[in-house]
């Protein structure tokens, strides 16, 4: 069955970042496709507006067949699709000392799911007239600053920017804009209290989620702004 209107499917979305973005976009109209490990987390977080709750581990290839067959029977295409669930913001960590076993598990989330979710979607996202890909990524990614310390989380987002600049240049011809996305110190269970409203970071995710044709591909943002890889 297809549905009119802009489908958007966000990952990590019961929680921090991921729901703000998912009530931001339903409250601009968005039917929204909010995905967690478990449906009952999604469900419990898909309130306000057309949110559709959906059970999605993106480590697993099951899960994520799953996760489009479902998008392409309900609606037959995917407009926008926001990967934003990552683990391990390991700060205990320095590169020097650490375990390999937790950088592997970071990977699995933080790299590997947004590259096998995308995959999968992509004949969906091909079916949109105005298709977005956000990568939600970290300033600690960018090499132009970069120092020690939460060596998993920092380098599979490194990783992540890495495969943003791949997806954007053999997507550009076909009009689907892919961009890196950096919410900055926002106040979640990842963040920590301190940072910054969570719907300030989500805001700058929403904004490359529904940037217009002609919009910047294959950027590394935050606030809509450029930030030095």
């Amino acid at each position: 069955m297809r549905q009119e209107g802009t489908i958007a499917l966000v990952t990590g979305g019961n929680r921090g970042i991921g729901r703000e973005v998912c009530r931001q976009l339903a409250a601009a109209g968005h039917t929204v496709v909010l995905t967690a490990r478990s449906l009952a987390a999604a469900t419990d977080a898909a309130t306000g507006g057309e949110v559709i709750p959906w059970p999605l581990d993106v480590t697993s290839e099951d899960s994520v067949h799953r996760a489009a067959e479902a998008v392409a029977e309900r609606f037959g295409r995917l407009d926008v699709l926001v990967n934003n669930a990552a683990i391990s913001y390991d700060t205990w960590q320095r590169a020097v000392t650490a375990d390999l076993a937790v950088v592997r598990e970071a990977a699995e989330t933080n790299l590997y799911g947004p590259w096998r979710l995308t995959q999968a979607l992509l004949p969906l996202l091909r079916r949109s007239d105005h298709a977005r890909i956000v990568n939600v990524s970290s300033e600690a990614a960018s090499l132009a600053g970069m120092g020690g310390g939460t060596p998993a989380y920092t380098a599979s987002k490194v990783a992540l920017n890495a495969l943003t600049r791949m997806f954007a240049a053999e997507l550009r011809a076909e009009g689907i804009l892919v961009n890196a996305v950096c919410p900055g110190w926002v106040a979640t269970d990842m963040g920590g209290p301190g940072g910054r409203p969570v719907a300030e970071g989500a805001a700058g995710i929403v904004w490359a989620a529904t940037l217009p044709d002609g919009g910047p591909t294959g950027g590394f943002f935050r606030d809509g702004r450029p930030l030095p890889w």
